[in-house]
């Protein structure tokens, strides 16, 4: 998007004082006539931007001009880029974006601003349950991943224990209005749902995150895990080619098109049991037939003899 690469361009020069059009090309990953085309048209505009030729030139803003966003404040860099971060995961134009206007701020700047833009993951799938309350806590974990300080938290496991315990916040994510806190530990890396975080203390320990984590990834890695085990059972189905795209809502990543054939296709269906999968099915009537799973099978039946004893 040209708007985007002219913001970007005009907050390098702000940030260098003076660029060349081969420096503005590297750093906005565009080519040399390109970067030239948009500093003429940043001129031409009315920016007072104009070229200084000969040796140890090139493209200075009249009198050092700056516009509003060179007056933020640290604090208020961070608090911008915590906001834009989460949107990036999702769309390839705002994490070039990002990554333009990061290079672009006062290199004092810079490190607080890229630790807020990927402080945050938000992640739009649910697992089913929605309209919860966001916790108390997020506001403070954001704060610890910002500034890498460690954190110590008293943590309820599944079956009410609890456990003290210190930790590296490395990034948060919001799965659906469910939090969680993606750490360092003793241990290795972990994975924390913030509603069960009975309590949370910032020290005053500083850490460094390891370079070559990434919180998007690190993600997809649990939500594999987590999707694995809720897929221990299987059937495959056969259904209208066009009520496919019914399936898949209903099943989302446990719905695999196995092929489709004149009209009709066949799919694999998943959980972490079978009756989980009839359930679903019911609704169906004879619109899906089980091909494989015995199980499945046996659930619908019963399931069916049910209904019939109850309202036949």
């Amino acid at each position: 998007m040209r708007a985007d690469r002219l913001v970007a361009t005009l907050l390098l020069m702000q940030a260098r004082g003076q660029v060349t059009a081969a420096e503005v090309a590297g750093e906005l990953e565009v080519s040399l006539a390109t970067a030239r085309r948009d500093l003429e048209a940043l001129s031409a505009a009315g920016v007072p931007v104009y070229p200084q030729p000969g040796r140890g030139g090139g493209w200075r803003l009249v009198g050092r001009a700056r516009t509003d966003l060179s007056g933020l404040t640290s604090s208020e860099a961070q608090a911008l880029f915590l906001l834009v971060g989460p949107a990036a995961a999702g769309s390839p134009e705002v994490r070039a974006a990002l990554r333009k206007l990061v290079r672009a701020l006062p290199e004092t700047f810079r490190e607080g601003a890229q630790a807020a833009a990927d402080a945050v993951v938000v992640d739009v799938a649910g697992w089913g349950a929605v309209g919860r309350d966001r916790p108390g806590l997020v506001e403070v974990l954001q704060e610890a991943v910002v500034r890498r300080l460690r954190v110590e938290l008293v943590y309820e496991g599944r079956g009410r224990s609890r456990s003290e315990r210190v930790v590296e916040p490395w990034g948060l994510v919001d799965k659906d209005e469910v939090w969680y806190l993606v750490a360092g530990t003793g241990a290795g890396e972990r994975t924390f749902r913030v509603d069960r975080v009975v309590s949370a203390r910032v020290t005053d320990e500083v850490f460094a995150r390891p370079a070559d984590f990434d919180l998007s990834a690190a993600w997809d890695r649990v939500v594999s895990e987590v999707e694995r085990r809720r897929s221990t059972v299987s059937a495959v189905v056969s259904v209208e080619a066009r009520y496919v795209s019914v399936l898949r809502d209903q099943f989302g990543r446990h719905c695999e098109v196995l092929e489709d054939v004149d009209g009709r296709a066949r799919l694999r269906l998943s959980a972490p049991a079978p009756l989980m999968i009839a359930q679903v099915l019911a609704g169906w009537g004879a619109l899906v037939e089980v091909v494989e799973s015995d199980g499945v099978r046996a659930e619908l039946a019963r399931l069916g003899s049910e209904l019939v004893a109850r309202y036949g």
